[in-house]
């Protein structure tokens, strides 16, 4: 029987999103925040950017979000490498410190590796 858990959106900034990286995999979970450049209503994908580096996003089931080009946002989904990534959820975070943003994501997964060598020293 397959596992339909549905995984946590691992939080990443665009700039992480790269062929080489540990996280550009098919269908792997993501959080990715950025400003929302584009937006078309009629195929219900958006572009975000953050610095340099863009994403498109798929949409199509997300649900009361309304989009507004030049305000920030997060999305949880599933990595596509082609053609475009699918939103599971989406809000609208206007106000967010990016740089603060990326400095939390790096504690987290500092955090994350300490609680992962302590487990593995218990066992």
């Amino acid at each position: 029987m397959a596992n339909s858990q549905i995984e946590s959106g691992a939080p990443i900034t665009l700039q992480e999103l790269y062929p080489s990286s540990p996280f550009f995999m098919e269908a792997r979970s993501l959080r990715v925040t950025g400003l929302l450049k584009g937006y078309s209503v009629e195929t219900a994908i958006g572009v975000i950017e953050d610095g340099e580096k863009s994403l498109k996003i798929n949409t199509q089931h997300l649900r009361d979000v309304s989009f507004r080009v030049g305000s920030v946002y997060q999305f949880i989904g599933e990595l596509h490498i082609e053609p475009n990534n699918e939103a599971r959820t989406g809000r609208n975070v206007d106000g967010i410190d990016i740089n603060l943003y990326r400095k939390t994501i790096e504690l987290l997964r500092r955090f994350l590796e300490v609680e992962e060598d302590n487990r593995n020293m218990v066992e």
